[in-house]
């Protein structure tokens, strides 16, 4: 823990893109990558949420997320959220998202690279189950891509149960 007022400790960006392609390379089941990413976002949540007041409900918990944590995690906010609250099920858009820009290149056969990231997005899917369900709220987690070129994808959460800590 660092003393107060120290410097907050960064990762250079770029760094952790490349790693991250590496991991996907070396590890391409996408159920053992899920669960590396459940793991780390619930550790995440944690920390990023152990000085605030619990939240009311799965709302709260998805705008948390789509601000804050994925701040934290990304240096932006989702673009887009949609809800369908009935249904419990809520679409976190990103236009640009970081982790894809490096999977296809221009010359690339995009309904290839479109696969390959689906792939590349397990482990963020992990990520955003894993945070929820450590605030309480157990989903599952799909991502879909909308345009590889640019790296625009959306993340469906479907609530199966909420219970807030």
């Amino acid at each position: 823990m660092s003393p107060p007022g120290a410097a907050k400790r960064e990762v250079a960006e770029v760094g952790l893109e490349l790693l991250y392609l590496e991991l996907v390379k070396a590890c391409p089941q996408r159920p053992v990558l899920d669960a590396m990413g459940v793991q780390v976002g619930h550790q995440l949540a944690e920390r990023y949420t152990a000085d605030r007041a619990r939240f009311s409900d799965s709302l709260e918990v998805i705008k948390f997320i789509c601000k804050e944590f994925w701040s934290e995690v990304f240096k932006k906010q989702i673009d887009n959220l949609k809800t369908n609250r009935h249904r419990e099920i809520f679409v976190l858009q990103d236009n640009r998202f970081r982790w894809l820009r490096h999977v296809a290149g221009p010359s690339d056969d995009t309904s290839k690279a479109a696969e390959l990231a689906s792939t590349y997005l397990a482990y963020p899917c992990g990520m955003i189950k894993g945070a929820l369900a450590s605030l309480g709220v157990q989903c599952e987690v799909s991502a879909e891509v909308a345009d590889i070129t640019v790296g625009a994808c959306s993340f469906h959460v479907r609530i199966s149960g909420a219970t807030t800590r």
